[in-house]
């Protein structure tokens, strides 16, 4: 993390209380888990909800290249400052519903840091909707969750026709966090 992340995290945690899930931004060893199946020059990967770029340092230190990667992100602030952190990597200030019409089928991967299971169920499989309409029949939509359920209701998961597969429980992190792989389920 930069030594201005932490300041502008905490000043959109108190103006966007809602925006931001998280008491603090994630560690670098949650950042290395998420990333640590992407595999450099596979295709583009998306990261829904970057923040102020963690788990986007994470994504790039496994390789892919910074042209490869869009971020999306609602909050403003954190976009101005994934511009300047990032360079060449596409940062698009809209919601993660966006990658389904900007994609279409192509990303190799979407790394998300949203909140989902503090979202409505309808927000929440739009959004994981979305990701796979972007990802190839291959891709992977990785996520983590803080507490002890995976982040996708098994309504949402069922319906939409997915398998999960828990990864890492990452110590290092405020609080401990799972990540969860989740791709369609074999037909």
């Amino acid at each position: 993390m930069t030594s201005g992340d932490l300041p502008l995290f905490l000043g959109q945690l108190l103006r966007n209380p809602r925006e931001i899930s998280a008491v603090v931004p994630s560690s670098r060893a949650l950042a290395t888990a998420m990333a640590a199946g992407l595999t450099p020059g596979h295709g583009p990967v998306a990261e829904f909800g970057p923040g102020t770029g963690r788990i986007t340092r994470g994504i790039i230190a496994r390789g892919i290249a910074p042209e490869d990667l869009t971020l999306y992100e609602m909050n403003a602030a954190f976009c101005g400052r994934l511009r300047q952190s990032f360079p060449g990597v596409h940062v698009v200030n809209r919601p993660a519903q966006q990658a389904a019409r900007d994609f279409d089928g192509t990303l190799a991967a979407v790394v998300s840091g949203l909140p989902l299971l503090s979202m409505p169920e309808a927000v929440q499989n739009e959004i994981v909707s979305a990701a796979f309409r972007a990802l190839r029949h291959d891709g992977r939509f990785i996520q983590f969750t803080y507490g002890p359920k995976p982040p996708l209701r098994e309504d949402t998961r069922h319906a939409l026709g997915l398998s999960a597969t828990a990864g890492p429980l990452v110590w290092n992190n405020i609080p401990p966090a799972r990540v969860y792989i989740y791709r369609r389920s074999a037909e």
